[in-house]
């Protein structure tokens, strides 16, 4: 079972570096950790773009559908732009309605009591920059401790590795940024 589970994961790897998918990798690049752990090799990631999409929400609003880790805009006329993000990792997902209560360019990073506990290694504090992994914008959601930012990681869009943030590149974070509003409203669906 051993050799098995080794023969999929290289061929798993194999598939995502070469674009090819041999007989029952499939399933393991679909989702999962594998799928997670896979998304360090990809060359480039999501690309964003506009889709037809029938929303019940309305125009301006940002929806976060974690399992396809993606983030949609609502435009009118049933259409939405589709971003790729990063989400929370197994123990740090979340779904719920937030409102954007504050935006900042180039923020600042004070990493929360609860992640320096866990990862005592960390700074403090960090000015805003290219090496702060908040990235190029933050959109902050309520009086939570999460955010929907950029990332100076671009190879994990597309994968659950965060501690509960939306991660995007700043590519993407800066066009999300341009369009929305404080007091916009964010539903994060599971």
């Amino acid at each position: 079972m051993k050799h098995r589970i080794l023969a999929l994961g290289c061929a798993a790897a194999l598939a995502a570096l070469t674009g090819a998918a041999p007989a029952g990798a499939a399933s393991l690049l679909d989702s999962g950790p594998l799928a997670d752990f896979l998304t360090v090799f990809r060359q480039q990631p999501v690309s964003r773009e506009t889709i037809g999409w029938n929303s019940p929400y309305a125009p301006g609003t940002v929806v976060i559908a974690t399992s396809q880790r993606r983030l949609y805009y609502i435009l009118p006329d049933q259409q939405a732009v589709r971003y790729g993000v990063g989400v929370g990792r197994d123990g740090f997902s979340w779904s719920g309605t937030k409102t954007v209560t504050m935006k900042k360019e180039w923020p600042s990073w004070r990493p929360p009591e609860q992640m320096l506990k866990r990862r005592p290694d960390l700074p403090r504090y960090m000015a805003g920059g290219s090496d702060n992994p908040l990235g190029a914008r933050a959109l902050y959601l309520g009086s939570s401790l999460y955010r929907i930012h950029g990332s100076n990681e671009p190879e994990t869009i597309g994968a659950a590795v965060s501690s509960g943030c939306i991660r995007m590149t700043n590519r993407d974070v800066i066009d999300l940024y341009n369009r929305v509003k404080v007091g916009t409203k964010v539903v994060v669906m599971p």
